[in-house]
């Protein structure tokens, strides 16, 4: 019950958000957003969609700009080791757009992460590969390659593995709450920061809406009996998915359980945890929080929250 009244209310937030981003950016300053205005900006977006020839190259270009980025902003602290962006294996497309396959937690070899993207299927018809590049479009392929490259995942594992820890154990195990709510995080670190513009904001706020719903799937589905056309409605009408994209979360959410919960949950720890570390250290910049959130492998954040005295 509580987890899902975390995020109902969160959910209203966020949408509170993007209609104001929405408005702005259709040129209403900020103002009253009008009806369908958030849909319509965001069909606007979609329009600017990459193509199976183009993905990889645009995946690539977008990871040398949000590296500068970091960088330029002092964020955190980059490590230089080598990333191949790959084109996903065949095996593995259809239902995530990207992963981050990094060296194992353990591995003393110089060895690079694989920040993998995805063509479509070979299989898709053409109606359906146009919808799928709608929802992945230029522009949330940028906070795409901010939630899976840098500075999430492939940052955050490379400063994992550095970590001086008690146990082997302890730095051969992830928490997944932790991992995916470095990487939600992130998202809204840089899209708060300006990368992008308000176009990225836009996709960053879609997706935060997407984790939201997701959980509340999660918990709907599971003990509340939840059907498919309930969960479509939420989906296409408050997330402002495609319907591609919902149907496929719908099979998801049927198959696993908690999983689909770990972002929101993840997510929420970590902007609590660097918030109050910013109170307990109210002189220290950016680069300095995070590479202290960072410091100590990938506990829970629950765990890492007594890591770090607080």
């Amino acid at each position: 019950d509580t987890l899902l009244a975390r995020a109902e209310s969160e959910l209203e937030r966020i949408e509170t958000e993007i209609a104001e981003v929405a408005a702005r950016l259709s040129g209403g300053g900020g103002g009253r957003p009008g009806p369908g205005q958030v849909r319509a900006v965001l069909d606007a977006l979609a329009a600017e969609a990459p193509t199976d020839d183009t993905i990889v190259a645009l995946a690539g270009q977008t990871l040398v700009q949000a590296t500068a980025f970091v960088r330029e902003h002092d964020l955190v602290t980059i490590y230089d080791d080598a990333v191949e962006i790959i084109v996903m294996p065949e095996i593995h497309r259809g239902v995530a757009i990207a992963y981050c396959d990094p060296p194992g937690p353990l591995e003393t070899a110089d060895l690079p992460t694989f920040y993998a993207i995805s063509p479509t299927p070979s299989d898709w018809p053409a109606e359906r590969v146009a919808s799928f590049f709608r929802e992945y479009n230029c522009h949330m392929l940028k906070d795409l390659t901010v939630h899976e490259a840098m500075p999430g995942h492939v940052l955050q594992l490379a400063h994992s593995r550095r970590a001086v820890t008690s146990t082997a154990v302890r730095s051969a195990f992830w928490s997944g709450p932790f991992v995916e709510g470095w990487a939600v995080y992130t998202e809204e670190l840089m899209a708060r920061h300006g990368f992008g513009g308000e176009e990225l904001r836009m996709q960053q706020l879609k997706m935060q809406l997407r984790m939201t719903i997701n959980t509340i799937l999660d918990v709907r589905v599971h003990t509340r009996g939840m059907t498919q056309d309930e969960a479509m409605a939420l989906m296409v009408g408050r997330g402002h998915q495609e319907e591609g994209e919902a149907v496929g979360k719908w099979r998801r959410s049927l198959l696993t359980s908690t999983q689909l919960s770990t972002y929101f949950v993840g997510y929420l720890g970590v902007r609590d945890l660097v918030s109050d570390l910013r109170a307990a250290h109210p002189g220290a910049s950016d680069r300095e929080v995070h590479d202290r959130v960072l410091a100590h492998g990938s506990p829970s954040p629950r765990h890492l929250r007594t890591l770090l005295g607080l």
